[in-house]
This record gives C-alpha cells, sequence and structure tokens, in this order.
C-alpha cells in the first residue's frame, strides 16, 4: 500500500545549499538557519504522514455529501483539520497582526509541498483560504483586515474564490452575477458560480466567499467586474456569527480524482456582500489571489509526482520481474527486481529529475515572492510574474504525465485501485485545468509577459543564464552543464525572435507556438536549477565530511536531466517556426 515521506533532506538541500536563504538580504531570511528549517519541516513531514496522508485514501473512496444543504466531508477530516489549525500550520507566513506566525512566504511553500502531496484534496481547505486572505489583506481597509483576517488566519473562518459561471470560464466578461448597491454601503449579490473548491464543508464556522460580480451600470466586459466578500453567515459588530447569509449550495460536482475536497455550485440570492478595493477593478485584487494560486497549482503538480515516484520506486525496488541482461543480480531468488532493467530506470529517472527540478525551481520562486513583498523589490515581481505561468503550465504538464509514468512502473497493479497509483493520477489530473487551463497559461506567457515592462523581465532572464554560464564557462566539471543550458537557451531566444518577427504580421504565428513556448521556457529553467544544483554539489564534494552519495546522485541525476530532456527545446523551438499554417489550416467544419 502507499507511504510518503517527507524530503526533508532534498529540501534543505535546495534551501541552504543552492539557494542559500539564510544569507540572502531579504528582510526576515536572517533568521532562517538550518536548524530552524529543519525543525519546521520535521514537524510538517509528522502531521503530513501520520494525519493528513492516512485520510488521502478515505477522501477518495467517501467523497463529499451534500445532506440538507450542508457539505459533509469524508470521515476524519474535521478532526484532521482541527490538528492542522491547533498546530498553527494555517498560520506561518500570515500577519502577525492578524494573529499570524510571520515567516516568509518560502516556509509557506516548503511545508504546502509536504501537505500538499500527503493529501492535495485536503490541504485545498486551507489553501484557498490562504489565498482569500491574502486578497483582503491586501486589498481590503483596515475594517475589512480587523473583521475577517483573524479568524481567517486561524481557519477558523475559511474562504474560497468564486470565478466561474455556468457560461462563462476563462472569459470573466461574460459573467451574469450582479451586484445591486444598498443604502448602507453593502451590494446584494445574486448569481450562480461553479467549480467553486471548498465551497461549503463541516470544518469552519463560517466560509468567506469572494465573488466576482457586476455592479449594475458599470462598464460592459472584464472592465465592468469588481470582487466583493460574501459571508456564508452574517457577522455582527462584535464579531460573532449572525443569520444565514443568501447564499446556498446547489450541488456536489462528481469529480475525476480530488474526491475529498468539495467542488460546488454556489447559488447567490441577494446574498449580503462588502465590496473589496475598488468598484470595476475587482480583477487586479483577484489577480492578488489567482497568482498565488496558480504558483501552489504548480506546486501540486510536482508534490503529486514526487509521492508518486515514492512509491513506484520502492515497487521498482521490490517486485521481482525478469533476469539483468547484463547477469543475474539476484541469483538467489526467482528473478531480479525491476530496478534492474534499463527501461524502468529511465521512467524513474525521468521522475527524480523532473521532481528535484521542479523543487527548486519553486523554491527558487518562492524566494522572489518574498524579494518583491518584503523588500518591495520591483524586478523580483516582475520576474516571477513572467515565471507564473511556466510554473503554473509546465509544472502541472509534466507532474501528470510523471504522476502516469509511475503508475506504469506498477504494470496492471497501476491500474487497480487498491495499490494507489491511480489516485495521485486523478487528482495531479487537475491541476492542468484548474486556476486557469494550462493552455491559458501558454497565451498568457507569449501574449502578455513576453512584452511586459518593454520585455525588461525576459531580458533580465536570459542575462542571468548568460551570466551564469559564463561564470562556469572554463570550469572543465561544469562543461556537461553550461553546454546544454547555453544551447537551450539560445533556443528560447530563437523562439522569441520568430515571435517578433511573424508575430506583427499575423498574431497566429505566436499564439500557434505559445504551448511550445511554455514547454521550452519551463526545460530552460529546469537546466537553470539543475545546472546550480549541479555547481552546489560539485562543491560540497570538496569539504570535509561531504555526503558523497547523496551529492553523487545530484550531479548524475542533473547529467541525465542535460542529456535527456534538455534537448527537447529543439523540437519545441522546430513545431514554433513552421508557423501557424499547419495548425490553422483545417476549416471549423472539416474536423
Amino acid at each position: 500500500m502507499p507511504t510518503y515521506t517527507a524530503p526533508t533532506k532534498d529540501m534543505q538541500f535546495v534551501l541552504h545549499d543552492v539557494l542559500g536563504i539564510s544569507s540572502q538580504d531579504i528582510p526576515g531570511y536572517e533568521d532562517l538557519d538550518r536548524d530552524f528549517t529543519g525543525a519546521i519541516l520535521e514537524e510538517a513531514g509528522k502531521i503530513a504522514s501520520e494525519v493528513l496522508f492516512p485520510l488521502n485514501e478515505v477522501g477518495d473512496r467517501q467523497g463529499c455529501t451534500l445532506e440538507n444543504g450542508v457539505v459533509r466531508t469524508p470521515e476524519g477530516f474535521k478532526e484532521g483539520f482541527d490538528q492542522l489549525r491547533d498546530g498553527g500550520w494555517t498560520s506561518l507566513d500570515c500577519d502577525p497582526e492578524y494573529g499570524g506566525q510571520g515567516l516568509p512566504y518560502i516556509m509557506y511553500t516548503c511545508v504546502g509541498e509536504v501537505l500538499s502531496a500527503s493529501n492535495m484534496a485536503f490541504n485545498m481547505y486551507y489553501g484557498l483560504t490562504h489565498g482569500a486572505y491574502s486578497a483582503i489583506h491586501v486589498h481590503g481597509t483596515d475594517e475589512q483586515k480587523q473583521k475577517w483576517l483573524p479568524k481567517m488566519v486561524t481557519c477558523e473562518w475559511t474562504g474560497t474564490m468564486n470565478l466561474t459561471e455556468p457560461h462563462a470560464g476563462t472569459d470573466l466578461g461574460m459573467m451574469r452575477t450582479k451586484a445591486v448597491p444598498q443604502e448602507d454601503g453593502s451590494y446584494k449579490i445574486s448569481g450562480q458560480k461553479i467549480f467553486i473548491s471548498a465551497g461549503d464543508h463541516d470544518m469552519s464556522e463560517n466560509v468567506i466567499h469572494l465573488v466576482l460580480a457586476k455592479i449594475q451600470g458599470g462598464p460592459d466586459g472584464i472592465k465592468g467586474v469588481s470582487l466583493f466578500i460574501v459571508p456564508k453567515f452574517k457577522v455582527n459588530d462584535d464579531g460573532s456569527l449572525g443569520p444565514r447569509n443568501g447564499v446556498s449550495v446547489g450541488k456536489i460536482e462528481e469529480k475525476m480524482g480530488i474526491h475529498g475536497n468539495s467542488t460546488c455550485v454556489m447559488n447567490y440570492d441577494e446574498a449580503e456582500g462588502y465590496l473589496l478595493g475598488t468598484e470595476h477593478k475587482g480583477m487586479r485584487a483577484m489577480f492578488t489571489m489567482m497568482n498565488e494560486a496558480r504558483l501552489g497549482v504548480g506546486l501540486q503538480g510536482y508534490a503529486q509526482a514526487e509521492v508518486a515516484y515514492q512509491n513506484a520506486l520502492a515497487y521498482a525496488v521490490d517486485r521481482l520481474q525478469g533476469r539483468d541482461v547484463t547477469g543475474a543480480k539476484n541469483p538467489d531468488g526467482p528473478a531480479d527486481p525491476l530496478i534492474v532493467h534499463p527501461d524502468i530506470r529511465r521512467n524513474l529517472m525521468d521522475q527524480k529529475a523532473f521532481v528535484e527540478g521542479a523543487r527548486a525551481f519553486v523554491f527558487w520562486g518562492a524566494t522572489m515572492i518574498d524579494r518583491a513583498m518584503r523588500a518591495e523589490d520591483k524586478d523580483a515581481d516582475g520576474l516571477i510574474s513572467l515565471l507564473t505561468p511556466v510554473i503554473k503550465g509546465f509544472l502541472t504538464d509534466k507532474g501528470y504525465e510523471m504522476a502516469t509514468n509511475a503508475q506504469q512502473v506498477y504494470g496492471g497493479h497501476g491500474y487497480i485501485e487498491e495499490w494507489g497509483m491511480s489516485q495521485y493520477v486523478r487528482d495531479a489530473r487537475i491541476a492542468m485545468i484548474y486556476e486557469g487551463a494550462n493552455g491559458v497559461q501558454a497565451l498568457d506567457l507569449v501574449g502578455r509577459k513576453l512584452a511586459q515592462d518593454g520585455g525588461k523581465h525576459v531580458m533580465a532572464f536570459f542575462e542571468m543564464i548568460k551570466s551564469f554560464c559564463t561564470e562556469h564557462k572554463d570550469d572543465e566539471d561544469m562543461a556537461g552543464f553550461v553546454g546544454p543550458l547555453k544551447e537551450a537557451s539560445k533556443d528560447l531566444q530563437a523562439a522569441g525572435m520568430y515571435f517578433m518577427q511573424e508575430g506583427m504580421k499575423n498574431p497566429n504565428a505566436a499564439l500557434s507556438g505559445s504551448y511550445d513556448f511554455m514547454h521550452m521556457m519551463g526545460h530552460v529553467c529546469l537546466g537553470l536549477m539543475w545546472a546550480r544544483m549541479a555547481k552546489t554539489a560539485q562543491d560540497a564534494l570538496k569539504q570535509d565530511g561531504a555526503d558523497r552519495d547523496f551529492l553523487e546522485a545530484k550531479i548524475a541525476t542533473a547529467r541525465y536531466y542535460m542529456a535527456r530532456q534538455l534537448p527537447a527545446t529543439k523540437m519545441h523551438l522546430g513545431r514554433i517556426q513552421t508557423g501557424p499554417e499547419t495548425v490553422m489550416a483545417l476549416e471549423s467544419t472539416a474536423f
């Protein structure tokens, strides 16, 4: 049966040896020494393996139920949520003014990986609350912050985001949910929202919905959208709960995966709501939540790949099947373990190289968020804005692919629910869809982010890679990493030049290649991470008492990524340079 162990050793390697967080000049990072982060990760690993992971199969099997208008979560979820809340895990990086612990976002990210890998559906309840907290914290008035945030920090009240409607998915300008102003400054919210994760449940006293709606008389389209705080229960002036608001659950969606999370149809019938931010500027406030959510979904992608990989590896070591063609490795047994076979090794190496590279990429991104927020660094903010669609799109595409690869190691047992691998595949699949389907992420990257601030941030990204390659060009030990990274970066730049030259004449020249570009950029980002990790490991090997097995495995995995994965940039470039003609050749009626 499946198991999960938090990969704390690898996480510490990325945090301290690769990123050097405790020596960075980001406020709050000076306290993040190895002992401190190690203690947090160790405790997070315990609650993950002892509390959340045992509930993962329960949630998948039982799902959520709607009883008399109330959503009931699977058996044990409420008790587990209480333990998460009582342990302070929901408040790690929240503002101390509202009861939070004030740790940097990087620590929220590290813990988030562990909790998501152990039970993705469960972790979504508090993850979405964190996003709603962030939106109110950034855009709310002082009165709103004092009213809503303290109990959202503790998850006594949880939060959601309400965007999608039955007729309007990505095109939010088509939404019909309306907001009617009232004399007391509140609004009456009416409409229906679908696909609302954690829309209702029995684990918190109140649910605070952030709802996009249009104020009557506002501009058409997306420019007329505003954001509102709409609680499940109204809140009295003294903070106590008042009567039920005009919010109800229409149904719980039957889904392919994440069964333990309640995905609801939400009906708003003149529900009392309160404007968050400025009228008709709702997307600005919602993007605070959505950008955080997209990073979190990218994390979900590789976290599911991590737990699937752990179990596939264990199965490959234990399962006896066939003989090594170079000679028996288990001569006293009836067969050799699966892991001796080259194709199994290829499969496992693909998984290992992706998961560890993705982890470094996301942790690096989290430090950029901290630098942008805590040091008010506009360049860091611009760079993470550029990379957000890559983190979300590429990591979830590959995370799902690696979960299916892990399932493949099991052969027929991977297809049997009893062994648990099916759940990882099914749960990972949603990450490619929600918080902006990955095709939309690719369009955002190519259509908006490359040209943002005059292309300043993508040029800074290329300069970062160029500087790394120049710094290590005379290091013989780094030749196997610098050369492939440099070539992949050239491929990416060539694709960008193609878009500039052809896209002005025909926008489809850029848009038809956007998905390939997103994957190209993802490979280059992981290539940069692996080059940095290889250099770090090489330097560490020169120190007394080095953990040789761990460090040599890092270098070997880095070589694998450079040799077997990074060359994919040439394939993607070739596709892009064929132009839009073959993509757009058929009339819509010919499909």
